[in-house]
């Protein structure tokens, strides 16, 4: 993997530029021969000698990670973000390393931060933060993050056993910790829906519903498994078989929120009426879930109801401040009821949100 180019630091002909030169040029020597214990000792010296050498700290912070010493590259990618904070691959590296060493609030912001920046052309280096990231998304129970990014590996053709097991936990609603042990019939329905949900990433839609129906038919009382069918008809347009689907969980699991959240989604703007009371339940099983206020207070909206969507609005808002949709909902809410400069207030944030990438705060659960 190669570091996009560095900016090149100005020498001065003195002795000390002259040292700095030849230890440098020996240490990429010895990288290059594949002498990376001579080679670190010497990118280390040059280090000591210019330390702002931005390709230094990348061939240190690259040999260490090839060589599983997840300390040292993190501390040389560290080094290295200040001299090049706009190389999203350095970003993802130290995000890399940073999961190895189990440090996954950090992980994450670091690989998300290259992805945002843009990482190296190398496939195989786009697909290894899509998996980890997914993988980290996953750890932190953010189901449908998990899935988005884990689904692209998919699309990338990286279907090994690892993606599809984790692919199977984020549909199903699974913490890994929480997974069914190994060989067990529920540890095979899990890499089954992780197959089918890797068949939707790939494009694959006839082979996803036949692997769910397969699925659904043969464990219909697995947890989630009618939900994680539903999320693929939803998601494929067919709304209403989806919608049978999340009902059918709904009968396995009667206290099941993220089913009548679907549902209540799912009815948006099709029969927003139908859907408030899947809504309204949803928010009475889980107080502390900003989504369903979310999606409650946009469904009284659609019905003008506005006065009853204004304080549910309200509590989303702390969560998802950054949710333009969010703000327009709320500018009409509080025109509606007469609260004039706040509507003012919301239309010029979803004015300035709207310019954004739409996933930047985008509303989730």
């Amino acid at each position: 993997m190669l570091l996009a180019a560095m900016p090149a630091l100005p020498q001065t002909a003195n002795s000390g530029a002259q040292t700095f030169d030849s230890v440098s040029k020996r240490a990429a020597e010895a990288r290059d021969a594949d002498h990376l214990d001579d080679a670190v000792a010497l990118y280390k010296k040059a280090l000591a000698l210019r330390p702002k050498w931005a390709e230094g700290w990348w061939s240190l912070g690259t040999i260490e990670y090839d060589r599983n010493n997840y300390v040292a590259a993190a501390h040389a990618f560290r080094q290295l973000l200040p001299l090049a904070p706009k190389d999203g691959t350095a970003h993802v590296m130290l995000g890399l390393c940073e999961f190895e060493l189990g440090q996954d609030t950090a992980a994450l912001k670091h690989l998300q931060e290259g992805k945002e920046l843009g990482v190296s052309t190398n496939p195989q280096l786009r697909q290894v933060t899509l998996y980890h990231e997914g993988l980290l998304l996953l750890r932190a129970g953010q189901f449908k993050a998990a899935q988005a990014s884990l689904m692209e590996t998919c699309a990338h053709q990286m279907q090994g056993e690892d993606v599809l097991h984790s692919l199977g936990l984020a549909f199903l609603r699974t913490l890994p910790k929480d997974a069914p042990p190994a060989s067990t019939p529920g540890d095979q329905i899990v890499s089954k829906v992780g197959r089918a949900a890797c068949f939707t990433g790939g494009k694959r839609y006839d082979d996803a519903r036949r692997e769910y129906q397969s699925i659904v038919e043969e464990y219909p009382s697995y947890p989630n498994v009618h939900y994680a069918y539903g999320r693929f008809l939803v998601d494929v347009n067919d709304a209403n078989t989806g919608i049978e689907q999340f009902k059918l969980e709904l009968q396995n699991q009667p206290n099941d929120v993220n089913s009548r959240l679907e549902i209540a989604a799912a009815l948006y703007k099709m029969d927003s009426a139908a859907a408030i009371p899947y809504a309204e339940e949803a928010t009475k099983l889980n107080a502390h879930l900003p989504f369903a206020n979310y999606l409650l207070g946009l469904l009284y909206v659609d019905v003008a109801d506005f006065s009853r969507a204004v304080p549910q609005l309200e509590i989303a808002e702390k969560a998802f401040p950054r949710d333009a949709r969010l703000q327009l909902a709320l500018a009409s809410a509080y025109s509606r009821v007469g609260r004039k400069q706040d509507a003012a207030r919301a239309r010029a944030t979803y004015e300035r949100l709207s310019k954004e990438p739409v996933a930047a705060g985008q509303a989730s659960y």
